[in-house]
């Protein structure tokens, strides 16, 4: 046998992070041990509070360090970078964000480690990222691989110069097992969140960020309560624009049918809770909420943003509507209300599509044969680093 293949799955976030995080950690938790040996690494600001990752990490399992720094800038970061790489024995170096895509090129020119990078997205909105993203794609064009989790971004990254033959679109998944739906549970997820049961639920989960456009989901929203008077929304999330959203709640005198319900963990239980979910967004990557809606059988309407489509055949097993359009939202929310078993028929079907195409250990086994590929590449074959770290 084989020793295992050594992978470091490298990445820099603040706060609670976003979808990627479950893919990476559930992707280490869920690795063929046998084969391949996954350590994840989050570079972590040392003045950040919210961070939580490291607790999912020891709760899954996983084989988890951290790196942390005084500021974005910290020269420190490179020496223990090159430290753990070369004590651990790293073959691999899997970066998912512009800072590691950086790290793992430059930790590549020094070690003869092989970088690879999954690009889930460019969501920033200020000047400043997307400055770096500009940067970032150019960057990403010199990697010998790249996993790309939408055609959307694929298209992007050839645009910006790499080779379509060293990118390999890989959907996010997701385990049925896990997210499945029981419907003997959905009462007492409703009383849990003191909902009536007569309400009609619209949830909607992700980082309440600009480019989520909730502010479009919740004018969408009181267009409709005002022929559905038992209709609540509850969204569950947190970020910078949520001040935003509770101001555009007060304006249009919603208050009592709309819930902010910061972050949850517990988003299987809500889902129990939720008649149908909404993706309002402007910009995804593939959107793990929505993979979630699937697996748990809540109908859906989601925005055609990103890798959306991805994931499903429009009428099939959701409802697909443009983005940034109100009044679309408002069309479909109407359209699953007023035709519940069509609802429930295409929810029955997105369940079905994730068994069969999306489920996680799919995905898995997608990427272990493409580290099996980066194993072979010339002059990097199972090469062992010694001696001590240069400066």
């Amino acid at each position: 046998m084989r020793t295992p293949l050594r992978v470091l799955e490298l990445r820099s976030v603040r706060g609670t992070g976003g979808g990627p995080e479950k893919t990476i950690l559930l992707g280490a938790a869920c690795v063929d041990r046998a084969r391949y040996a996954v350590t994840v690494c989050y570079i972590r600001d040392e003045r950040d509070a919210v961070f939580r990752i490291d607790e999912t990490a020891r709760s899954l399992g996983v084989d988890y360090v951290e790196i942390k720094e005084r500021h974005s800038l910290d020269h420190r970061v490179w020496r223990s970078l090159r430290e753990l790489v070369r004590g651990r024995q790293i073959d691999i170096v899997h970066a998912h964000e512009y800072k590691t895509d950086l790290l793992a090129l430059l930790i590549a020119r020094h070690d003869r480690v092989v970088p690879v990078a999954t690009v889930h997205g460019w969501t920033g909105h200020t000047l400043r990222e997307r400055v770096y993203y500009a940067a970032d794609k150019r960057l990403l064009a010199r990697f010998p691989r790249l996993v790309a989790v939408s055609t959307e971004i694929r298209d992007e990254l050839v645009r910006y110069g790499a080779s379509t033959k060293r990118i390999s679109v890989v959907l996010n998944g997701i385990d049925p097992a896990v997210f499945r739906r029981d419907r003997a549970s959905e009462a007492t997820a409703r009383a849990g969140l003191g909902l009536a049961p007569t309400d009609i639920v619209i949830g909607a989960i992700g980082r309440i960020e600009p480019q989520k456009r909730f502010d479009v989901l919740v004018a969408a929203f009181a267009d409709v309560l005002r022929r559905r008077p038992n209709l609540k929304l509850l969204i569950a999330g947190d970020g910078s624009a949520r001040r935003d959203i509770e101001s555009i709640v007060a304006r249009l005198g919603i208050c009592h049918a709309v819930r902010l319900l910061g972050h949850r963990s517990d988003v299987i239980q809500l889902h129990h809770a939720f008649d149908l979910f909404v993706q309002s967004s402007a910009y995804e990557g593939t959107p793990n909420a929505l993979l979630e809606a699937m697996a748990l059988e809540t109908p859906f309407v989601a925005t055609d943003a990103g890798g959306t489509r991805d994931l499903f055949e429009a009428g099939v097993h959701g409802i697909l509507v443009p983005t940034d359009e109100p009044r679309a939202i408002v069309r479909a929310i109407d359209r699953c209300l007023d035709d519940r078993p069509g609802a429930r028929e295409r929810a029955t079907a997105a369940r079905e599509r994730i068994e069969k195409d999306l489920s996680f250990d799919r995905r898995m086994r997608t990427l272990e044969s493409i580290y099996d590929q980066l194993a072979e590449l010339p002059g990097r074959h199972r090469q062992r680093r010694s001696g001590a770290v240069a400066s």
